[in-house]
């Protein structure tokens, strides 16, 4: 939470005083200054999606049905069905944490009034009966979430994954950015939001997708990849399965595609 410091006359100890009183109440925490800092975001939001967003009721498209509006976020969570992804040391599927947040994410868009589409809405996927073995039911799945993003007019893709390192201590947040014109934008405006709340120090910075992460590559609109943080440490761990953790993410996330798209790079 930053704090203001209003300029007070020369002698006006009574000023200076009452600052410091202020000061001293403000939660030393630093995940309940989180929150507080998320609920500050959200009212931000808020703020946004009046200037720019029409706040009209709609009713909540299934997954694979393309919404209509000027913009459209398009959520991926990563991995699914037999594909369950990194696991934590407590046998935590990535797959499960990436659908908590994607929800998360498309309730918070539905109450900006911002147009959303998820990629997958169930931890199972129903592949076709020519999908008979690991390749191809990956190959498949791939290829009905890219076509699905290819058919939404306007869409901006955000594909939700945590990470997993051999060596437990990295923590933190990294953000990958496709070829599309306004991904890099958003990466860097993504990362930097995600660090600032999560990870205050980090020299991490938006880095450009590798070539073998195939939604990032054939996407046509701006799309990020956003691996939220590391399954292999126990702590962040625990905190990417809590509710209040994925809120946060929720937030984070959904709000830098309203800045960006606020100022015009969306």
């Amino acid at each position: 939470m930053k704090v203001i410091v209003w300029r007070t006359r020369a002698g006006d100890g009574a000023g200076r005083g009452c600052l410091r009183r202020w000061r001293a109440r403000l939660p030393r925490n630093r995940w309940v200054r989180l929150w507080l800092g998320c609920l500050g975001l959200l009212l931000f939001l808020c703020l946004l999606a009046i200037l720019f967003y029409d706040l009209r009721p709609r009713a909540a498209p299934a997954a694979g049905m393309a919404a209509e509006g000027p913009l459209t976020l398009v959520i991926d969570p990563g991995h699914g069905g037999m594909d369950g992804g990194a696991v934590a040391a407590d046998g935590t599927l990535e797959s499960g944490v990436n659908l908590s947040i994607a929800f998360r994410m498309y309730d918070l868009a539905g109450l900006l009034g911002l147009p959303a589409v998820l990629t997958r809405s169930a931890a199972e996927l129903n592949y076709p009966a020519e999908a008979d073995t690991v390749r191809a039911k990956k190959v498949w799945d791939q290829k009905t979430r890219a076509a699905l993003i290819a058919s939404v007019k306007n869409g901006v893709l955000v594909s939700v994954h945590q990470n997993r390192f051999p060596d437990p201590r990295p923590s933190g947040p990294q953000v990958l950015y496709g070829p599309a014109p306004g991904s890099k934008a958003l990466g860097e405006r993504a990362q930097a939001n995600l660090a600032a709340a999560l990870d205050p120090g980090s020299r991490r910075v938006a880095a450009p997708a590798g070539e073998d992460i195939y939604l990032m590559k054939t996407a046509a609109c701006p799309a990020i990849l956003a691996e939220c943080g590391f399954l292999s440490n126990p702590g962040e761990a625990e905190r990417l399965k809590t509710e209040g953790y994925q809120r946060c993410l929720a937030l984070l996330l959904v709000g830098s595609v309203l800045q960006e798209a606020g100022n015009g790079g969306l």
